[in-house]
């Protein structure tokens, strides 16, 4: 939050007295940062800032929060269909991933390899702490909180996924998260960052015979092919953590040999995607 505060609002609001800010000061900072296409941001920093004016009051350092009541005030975003990569493609990019450290970070690689392997949404995978991994069960839990459902996930480590983790671990173990920032190891890596390693790789939807792909489009590609192979419905859905209105089948997919079924499927997934080994 810090980071992405300094980055947009600082110029304009950072050296001013908190109780100097009124509701037209954000209003402004908001709209420099929509002229920037930059829309996603500019809600998020609206939100931000209006965390940190809610503290002030809290505090008695300001009578009201001038960035309350601004929703309303942002533009609309265009409804965009996330990009996923075609089943055919698959091995290229994995290919093309294999060597990435050639064209970026290392650490970017390893997230975008177990972003594949484990196709959690990516701010689950970019949050990831080590405490919430158990290495002899080989599950990662991911707390409710981290999640978009707000409900525990359970997620299968392939041996492949544990052969990735072993290979963070060599990198960021002294931290807390497995992916922080360059910028401040306390905050997980930006969330553009592996998007912009993908269309690094030319997987940007100007290229010949590379589709466009974002990170969060693998989870359609999973979703697609485990389908077609045959697993089960559910447990493709559980995997996604994918919220199921049925309360019978709901109580269904949460069953323990249900997890055992998932195991198969992620190793499966894994060899299937990368091979025997990484």
């Amino acid at each position: 939050m810090w980071l992405r505060l300094k980055d947009n609002s600082f110029a304009s609001l950072g050296k001013r007295p908190i109780s100097t800010i009124r509701p037209r000061d954000v209003i402004e900072t908001v709209r420099d940062i929509e002229k920037r296409g930059a829309l996603d941001v500019a809600q998020r920093v609206l939100q931000d800032i209006g965390r940190v004016c809610r503290y002030a009051v809290q505090i008695e350092r300001i009578n009201f929060n001038p960035a309350s009541e601004l929703s309303d005030v942002l533009k609309s975003r265009k409804v965009e269909h996330r990009a996923s990569l075609p089943r055919e493609q698959l091995p290229a990019f994995v290919k093309a991933l294999s060597t990435y450290e050639e064209k970026g970070r290392l650490l970017t690689k390893y997230a975008i390899q177990l972003l594949v392997l484990t196709f959690v949404r990516p701010g689950e995978l970019r949050g990831a702490r080590w405490e919430e991994f158990n290495f002899e069960e080989n599950i990662w839990r991911i707390p409710a909180e981290r999640m978009k459902m707000r409900s525990e996930h359970i997620v299968p480590l392939s041996k492949q996924a544990i052969e990735v983790i072993d290979r963070i671990r060599s990198i960021t173990h002294q931290y807390s998260l497995l992916f922080p920032s360059e910028r401040d190891r306390n905050e997980p890596m930006s969330d553009n960052t592996m998007r912009r390693a993908i269309f690094k790789m030319g997987y940007d939807g100007t290229k010949p015979g590379k589709a466009k792909a974002n990170p969060h489009g693998f989870r359609a590609t999973a979703s697609s092919i485990l389908n077609e192979q045959g697993f089960n419905p559910d447990a493709i859905e559980r995997q996604l953590s994918h919220m199921e209105r049925n309360g019978v089948r709901a109580a269904y997919t949460h069953h323990a040999r249900y997890l055992d079924e998932r195991k198969n499927m992620m190793q499966w997934w894994a060899d299937y995607v990368f091979g025997k080994t990484i």
